[in-house]
């Protein structure tokens, strides 16, 4: 049994995620801004705990992660604007990173997505570019943390509903859901030989446990 932080933990990959955890017999807590959201987050057999950490510097995070074995970064602006897409895609992401290693946790799961680099190729007058400079950064300070890092990079995510089964490797072509970003992320939680790589991945026909494999 793992203590899993989730950070964003009211996005849909987070909430799935949360339940596929739990039901394994996982403790969980989850990070949210919204204090709306405590019974949502609560039904999932999460811990809800109320954190805006755009708000919080390392340390009010470091807080919150003290005694977790593993953190799970699912937060992020949702598109909003570039400077608050900086503010938590960017910033908070690197503090929750600091605050990781100041809590003495080791294990730092990103979802970032497919493509995410210094080298994106997303040109400054897409809407998208924030966003893709962000994860580029945060991406890069999670590397050269010394934490056991793995960085999810999903393709363009749906609500369709899970398969189990998914494609590796980068420059697809294609889709994935939510519920499977989950279950990739509840597998590198349980697999140490995922420590130090970014999997790209797309829904396919290789069962995700052989996959991540």
């Amino acid at each position: 049994m793992a203590r899993v932080a989730i950070i964003g933990g009211h996005g849909k990959v987070a909430l799935q995620l949360a339940k596929d955890l739990a039901s394994n017999g996982h403790q969980v807590t989850s990070l949210f801004r919204n204090p709306d959201h405590v019974a949502e987050v609560q039904s999932t057999g999460a811990a809800p705990v109320v954190a805006d950490v755009e708000q919080l510097d390392s340390g009010a995070i470091a807080e919150k992660l003290v005694g977790h074995d593993a953190v799970v970064w699912s937060a992020g602006a949702g598109g909003g604007s570039p400077e608050r897409t900086y503010a938590v895609d960017r910033d908070a992401a690197i503090r929750s990173i600091d605050a990781a290693k100041q809590a003495g946790v080791n294990r730092y799961v990103m979802v970032s997505y497919m493509g995410a680099g210094k080298d994106h190729g997303v040109p400054e007058d897409n809407p998208f570019y924030a966003y893709a400079e962000s994860k580029a950064a945060a991406d890069d300070y999670l590397r050269r943390s010394g934490l056991d890092w793995t960085i999810l990079g999903p393709s363009a995510l749906t609500n369709d509903p899970g398969t189990g089964a998914i494609s590796v490797g980068p420059g697809q072509d294609g889709s994935v859901s939510r519920t499977d970003v989950a279950a990739v992320a509840a597998q590198v939680l349980e697999r140490p030989g995922t420590i130090g790589q970014f999997i790209e991945f797309i829904n396919g026909d290789t069962p995700i446990r052989e996959a991540i494999g």
